[in-house]
């Protein structure tokens, strides 16, 4: 049961962390759509001090940053949109050399995609990203492609369900589900139960959204050759799997600047993370919380 439920939890990050369950909105009729279009997205977080613990290991204090952008050319075919880009994505923690967690997790990729549909109601989307996904330093033995399968079904223009399948041959689930719903349950009123990002949003006017919720984070990285870790551990971490997963709950509020551009900010406190080398089986988790800001902008034209 426990390897279950973490199976499900993962698979719910990996696969919204590929934006599939950003599908929840039907697509434009032919006349609407521009023959090629971009999108851009920049996010910044800061997560404040906060303490890691394995048995009687502990490493205390350290702060951490996130940054994220992303680019995307949406070129539309006679088979749907595609999805043609790239995405660099940082962890960076203030934490001393010669620990078994490193000081940062980078990964650098591109994003090799589908938008398409089967009927007015059924919306399918597939999405690569194959590049590197390392600690300090790129190396070629960091490449991984993960990818996902996914769709939304339009039950109506107030319900929707999404569901789809992750596959990364490095994780310890290598084939994972994952899904949600949005339900816009009164006129200002929508719950959007789609992972990772579920939330209660509330719409106090046609340019500002205030939601409250939750943002789940997992992904796969390989630490460097050279990752000694710890010299009193028996176990050799050079070159090993880790997956970093964090969970923040939190407050936020996005403003529509135009009719193409967003900026959000939130603010909470991430309850739980860890540090998971689920191969050599050592694993840091969360003793305590830390508060957390962040902003993020967002546009299409």
């Amino acid at each position: 049961m426990k390897n279950l439920l973490r199976l499900l939890g993962f698979g719910f990050c990996f696969l919204a962390a590929h934006t599939f369950a950003g599908m929840v909105e039907a697509p434009a009729s032919t006349s609407d759509i521009d023959p090629l279009g971009f999108e851009f997205d920049v996010q910044g977080t800061y997560v404040g001090e906060g303490d890691v613990e394995r048995g009687s290991r502990r490493i205390d204090d350290f702060d951490e940053f996130q940054g994220l952008a992303r680019f995307l050319i949406l070129p539309r075919t006679p088979v749907g949109i595609l999805r043609l880009g790239a995405e660099y994505e940082i962890y960076d923690f203030d934490i001393a050399e010669g620990l078994q967690v490193p000081d940062r997790l980078q990964s650098i990729a591109a994003i090799i995609g589908l938008d398409t549909k089967l009927s007015d109601s059924f919306l399918i989307r597939f999405e690569a990203k194959p590049g590197f996904y390392s600690a300090d330093d790129i190396e070629g033995r960091d490449f991984n492609a993960p990818f996902i399968l996914g769709g939304t079904y339009l039950y109506s223009s107030t319900l929707q369900f999404v569901f789809g399948v992750g596959v990364d041959y490095e994780g310890e689930f290598p084939v994972i589900p994952g899904g949600g719903i949005r339900w816009k349950f009164a006129p200002q009123w929508v719950l959007n139960a789609v992972v990772p990002t579920p939330r209660l949003e509330y719409e106090m006017s046609r340019n500002l959204t205030l939601y409250v919720g939750a943002d789940l984070k997992s992904k796969n990285f390989r630490v460097d050759d050279d990752f000694v870790g710890d010299a009193r551990e028996p176990a050799n971490l050079n070159n090993a799997m880790l997956r970093y997963t964090e969970i923040r709950t939190g407050i936020g509020a996005i403003m529509k600047l135009g009719e193409t551009c967003k900026i959000a900010l939130e603010g909470g406190y991430l309850p739980y993370r860890e540090f998971d080398y689920y191969r050599a089986d050592i694993r840091y988790k969360a003793d305590g919380g830390a508060p957390y800001g962040s902003i993020s902008l967002s546009t299409k034209f």
